[in-house]
């Protein structure tokens, strides 16, 4: 099994955004990063072509 690049990318953002939202409590700058690593899954979702999950997760 082989991952593109695409894929790779949206598995970043999905885990940027658990990290982050795991440890929100603990700084506002994890919020921050949250906030970022939505905007990645909103950006990877356009690229794959699946613009509700794209328009989602930037709302």
């Amino acid at each position: 099994m082989s991952l593109d690049a695409l894929t790779l990318f949206g598995l970043f953002a999905v885990t940027a955004m658990l990290v982050c939202y795991a440890l929100e409590e603990k700084s506002p700058h994890f919020i921050l990063g949250f906030a970022a690593a939505c905007a990645l899954g909103s950006i990877c979702g356009f690229l794959q072509g699946t613009w509700p999950f794209g328009l989602v997760e930037g709302i």
